[in-house]
């Protein structure tokens, strides 16, 4: 199966997945945009589409959509030494689908190989970044939309 269709079908079910859980689980925290039917080619961003991320030097995102059940985020990480630290968020689960890059992330108490493909679950409250090698690209989706101050540094 091609790399580039399986990674579009993971993200496709994860989203579908997570629209789903997130309408058990409640309200929406963040803002919601409507939905407009659009195709967005995640390889020809230009970098200044992407924002810097205060909390996390190095990580750069650009919000794709934001739902009454999820935020789905297009991210570049770049590993800056000392600066990516691991966190939680208290609020949302968080689901990355790994475009390029490869090395290790932690997630929870283990750290994890990543690679193009690779489909990363990390629950609520679970530590996780901390990534090495890189520098990475990714989506990253949230679900329940990840609230405005939702990132607590993990040990």
């Amino acid at each position: 199966m091609n790399e580039r269709f399986r990674t579009v079908l993971i993200a496709s079910a994860t989203f579908v997945a997570g629209a789903a859980i997130s309408h058990l689980s409640g309200p929406a925290s963040a803002a919601v945009t409507p939905l407009e039917a659009r195709v967005v080619n995640l390889f020809a961003l230009a970098p200044d589409a992407l924002k810097p991320n205060p909390a996390l030097p190095g990580l750069m995102s650009m919000p794709l959509t934001t739902t009454d059940g999820d935020t789905v985020t297009y991210q570049s990480v770049t590993v800056l030494p000392g600066t990516n630290t691991k966190h939680t968020h208290a609020t949302a689960n968080e689901f990355q689908i790994v475009l390029s890059g490869s090395g290790t992330e932690w997630v929870g108490d283990k750290q994890m190989p990543i690679a193009p493909g690779s489909f990363v679950e990390i629950p609520i409250n679970t530590p996780h970044a901390g990534f090495t090698g890189g520098p990475f690209t990714l989506v990253s989706i949230k679900t329940p939309p990840q609230a405005a101050g939702d990132y607590k540094p993990a040990p």
